[in-house]
């Protein structure tokens, strides 16, 4: 196996021995740490047959990969009463963010600088709160929460050690570099993601900007990938 078309699909393939998790799911049966993998509605690989691509990729910090992912599908629905003086569902999900910018690009919405503030912080909201529309970010917000549950759903693969799944060294940019790397692995006209106004969205068909130009998964990396696959079912969590 030596080309990147290779590792991409033995990626794609070897994953589908886990279980596919959709909208809505239990929280609880989900591990403490990990790496996940998404997938969308009408967006195929190609190698030889229609299977899901990969769209995305992503890790955590220590013990925080439950809530990674409720951040992304807003599994709590009371984040969604905030004010101009609180930060929205998005500025705590990359992903949801990255959505909601490819909606607002669609729509010519005008509101697009403001979507890319970080309400998070203190000295913004004190600087540009008065440039906030609540009811249009609740609407936006909305829109991403249906479209993540609708047409979104992942798997994961059980890593325990930090500096395995993430960091120069870790499994994350290597698995991002594959996918990205792999000429065949691109997406459909239809795709969301083409209404990015970051570039890097729109040329690899991933909802990510980070770890594209990474190094593919090395053999080494790749007996880790297959060990914790197998870790993940054995634990019974990833059993399809």
């Amino acid at each position: 196996m030596n080309t990147n078309c290779d590792l991409c699909e033995w990626l794609h393939h070897s994953l589908e021995a886990l279980r596919l998790f959709s909208y809505p799911f239990d929280l609880a049966a989900l591990p403490a740490n990990g790496i996940y993998f998404f997938y969308e509605t009408g967006e195929y690989c190609n190698h030889g047959e229609a299977k899901s691509r990969i769209v995305r990729v992503g890790t955590h910090r220590d013990g925080n990969f439950k809530s990674r992912i409720a951040e992304h599908f807003l599994l709590d629905e009371r984040k969604m009463a905030f004010s101009r003086d609180q930060s929205a569902p998005h500025d705590r999900s990359i992903f949801r963010k990255n959505i909601g910018r490819s909606l607002l690009n669609r729509a010519g919405d005008g509101y697009f600088p403001v979507w890319e503030l970080d309400f998070m912080k203190r000295a913004v909201r004190e600087r540009h709160r008065h440039l906030r529309d609540i009811g249009k970010e609740v609407a936006i917000e909305a829109e991403v929460t249906r479209i993540l549950r609708e047409k979104f759903s992942f798997r994961f693969i059980e890593v325990a050690e930090e500096n395995n799944r993430m960091g120069s060294e870790g499994l994350e940019r290597a698995l991002i570099g594959t996918l990205a790397s792999c000429p065949l692995c691109g997406p459909s006209a239809e795709w969301l993601g083409n209404y990015s106004p970051k570039p890097q969205i729109c040329e690899s068909g991933l909802w990510l900007v980070q770890h594209l130009k990474a190094a593919p998964l090395s053999p080494a990396q790749q007996v880790l990938v297959t060990a914790a696959i197998e870790m993940t079912i054995a634990s019974g969590r990833g059993t399809p």
